[in-house]
């Protein structure tokens, strides 16, 4: 760990400030960030546990689940023990490479998470729509290409990003108003030009966002048709039942990174604290709230996780 007391004159020391304007709660709002992530923590790897336990279990929405769940853990992991350095003992200081090994495994698993939610609507699509073929499309080896295919795009899509940064020029103030590094806020801190930075950065969110969420809404149309096809009302429910827990996670991640991206590059007139406290909820609340909603609205996963806490 770097000593917060570094002055930002040190070639490869950046500082990360928190909140800016927040200096004097960063204490209370740390307490919030270790119960977000503890709850994460808890949430995810129970999960986890239960899912790997229970051979019942052992079927592609799970093993996506499972996927989406080690995100998760990744995601909360690389953000929120450095941000709670930064609010409780003032360490700010962080390395330049630190910083942008940070921010590539930080940006490559929220876009493997985008791919995640893609895969998991078209298990929802395959389930409803072609029911018959279901374990012969979604085998286990079929998951396993269609997730490595997701992090291979989301390494390519990401590595130009740290080495675009690296070979910035940087001015004296090195201090990020971030609890994170931030390629754009990075990127604001150099004297040289960061038009490609800024482009990169608009073409990952276009694709990462836009592309995936058009997939996504491609295969729920899908859905919707089919099931208007079904004559009995009640067939219509228990199918569309078996994509709620997957619509309600998939809003979850979408609207605040949605926000967030926007606010950071448009709202100009909004203040820094609100810029940064979006960020991070954009970061923290879906990976605490994703095992919540698949516990409450999951019935095979509610039921075995009771079981086994009261058997235990």
């Amino acid at each position: 760990m770097v000593p917060s007391n570094l002055t930002t004159s040190d070639s490869s020391i950046f500082i990360l400030m928190g909140i800016p304007g927040l200096e004097e709660a960063h204490i209370g709002i740390a307490i919030p960030f270790c119960m977000f992530y503890i709850i994460c923590l808890l949430g995810n790897f129970m999960v986890l546990f239960i899912i790997r336990k229970e051979q019942t279990l052992h079927t592609p929405m799970y093993q996506l689940l499972c996927m989406l769940a080690l995100t998760d853990i990744a995601t909360s992991t690389l953000v929120v023990p450095k941000a709670l350095c930064i609010f409780w003992f003032n360490w700010k200081g962080i390395t330049l490479g630190g910083c942008l090994t940070q921010m590539f495994f930080l940006n490559t698993i929220l876009v493997m998470q985008s791919a995640i939610l893609v895969i998991m609507a078209f298990d929802r699509y395959v389930a409803i729509c072609k029911p018959l073929r279901y374990t012969t499309i979604l085998t286990t080896t079929r998951l396993a290409k269609l997730g490595l295919v997701g992090l291979l795009r989301a390494v390519l899509c990401i590595l130009p990003m740290p080495l675009l940064l690296s070979r910035l020029p940087f001015c004296d103030n090195r201090m990020i108003p971030q609890t994170y590094c931030e390629n754009i806020a990075v990127a604001k801190l150099s004297c040289g030009d960061i038009t490609v930075n800024k482009v990169h950065g608009l073409v990952i969110m276009i694709v990462n966002m836009g592309l995936d969420q058009s997939l996504i809404v491609l295969s729920y149309g899908l859905i919707i048709r089919a099931v208007l096809r079904i004559s009995s009302k009640k067939a219509h429910l228990k199918a569309l039942n078996t994509c709620t827990a997957h619509l309600c996670v998939m809003l979850l991640y979408c609207t605040p990174s949605l926000f967030s991206h926007m606010a950071h590059r448009f709202g100009q007139g909004i203040a820094p604290h609100v810029h940064i406290i979006l960020a991070n909820v954009y970061l923290l609340v879906p990976s605490m709230l994703n095992p919540i909603i698949y516990g409450v609205k999951t019935k095979e996963l509610r039921d075995k996780i009771v079981q086994y806490i009261f058997r235990k």
